[in-house]
């Protein structure tokens, strides 16, 4: 796979044309494997560590699946790259960041990582545009029984599947939703929201994840509990919220544009003008400008750039991609100005304007 063709495609998860789309950017569930015969990551020794990932890379690159997924040494990538990967959401900070053999095997629409050699020896993912869990499930429910056919994990009777951190044993499965959630947001019901789901054990997170800060009103809502839960009951708690949540965004956007559509407009066509015109630009500022302009769009408020296209500009905008874009590493203050400089072309391309 060559990583210079990233900054030319978008990811399906990016495509902003799956199921309520409009609140719901992408679906995604992972799973945590281990092998039977090696000790965990963090108990391994680099030789063992080596093993793993030649073991792993061999089965998976029998795996039945259409198309064959690539495979990436992750410690052969230059800091730049592994960061592109990193913003591309194809795998973690903490696989990006570790020592020693490590890699991940993509599919070329980027709906597929398996990340070897992270937190536990197999970490599966698989992503969707828009509010699209199930379809999810069923796809890495299908790669882990093709992986279990050729590989013996590490499992208990009595505990399920057992993992580096006691948090994950069980089913080993995570499934979040990526939502926008600017009005919640604005009208000050978002920490409303964030309390009723940490009564009932879902967590709350930003764009990447745990750690990181909710960036442009974007939330990550996933389960925090495995033991004791089958992948069903999981998947139904976290499908008995987002709907509701889903719903509360939408009457908020309404009432705001009821009560306040002068200041409303005002807001995003000044994001709008912003983004078209500024000479320097931070990533923090560009992605609450770029919500703005997404939410613009949403409530048909600006005519003539699409979903995918601020999709795209908010993953396009981050550090590396930036640089990759350019060939060539920038300092922050560089960035700042390349950043603005890609943005006014894009949005001349697009030729939006708000309404």
């Amino acid at each position: 796979m060559n990583l210079d063709s990233l900054t030319h495609t978008s990811g399906e998860w990016l495509r902003g044309s799956g199921p309520e789309s409009d609140i719901v950017i992408s679906s995604r569930i992972r799973l945590a494997r281990n092998l039977a015969a090696f000790p965990f990551t963090n108990r391994a020794s680099n030789g063992q560590k080596a093993e793993i990932e030649a073991l792993l890379r061999e089965r998976v690159a029998k795996l039945e699946l259409e198309p064959k997924l690539s495979y990436l040494s992750i410690p052969a990538l230059s800091s730049l790259d592994r960061q592109l990967l990193v913003e591309r959401q194809l795998i973690s900070r903490e696989l990006a960041a570790a020592d020693g053999p490590r890699g991940v095997a993509l599919t070329p629409q980027e709906t597929i990582s398996l990340m070897v050699n992270e937190e536990d020896h197999l970490r599966l993912q698989v992503m969707r545009s828009g509010y699209s869990l199930e379809e999810a499930w069923q796809e890495i429910d299908r790669v882990d029984d093709l992986l279990e056919q050729r590989i013996t994990y590490a499992f208990s009777e009595e505990f399920g599947y057992l993992t580096a951190c006691p948090t994950n044993v069980g089913t080993g499965m995570r499934a979040s939703v990526m939502l926008h959630l600017p009005a919640l947001e604005y009208t000050k019901q978002i920490e409303k929201v964030f309390r009723a789901l940490q009564k009932i054990n879902l967590a709350v997170r930003g764009l990447y994840g745990e750690g990181s800060r909710a960036s442009g009103h974007f939330y990550q809502i996933s389960n925090q509990i495995t033991l004791g839960k089958s992948e069903a009951n999981i998947l139904n708690e976290i499908q008995s919220v987002i709907p509701q949540i889903i719903t509360y965004e939408r009457q908020a956007r309404l009432s705001w544009l009821r009560d306040n559509r002068q200041g409303l407009q005002d807001k995003i066509a000044r994001a709008y003008g912003t983004l078209c015109s500024a000479t320097m630009m931070t990533s923090e500022e560009t992605m609450d400008l770029l919500s703005a302009v997404r939410l613009g769009i949403n409530l048909h408020l600006i005519e003539e750039i699409t979903i995918p296209t601020v999709n795209e500009l908010f993953i396009y905008t981050q550090p590396a991609h930036l640089q990759k874009l350019r060939g060539t590493s920038l300092d922050g203050e560089e960035r700042n100005a390349a950043r603005a400089s890609y943005l006014r072309q894009r949005l001349r391309e697009a030729g939006a304007h708000p309404n």
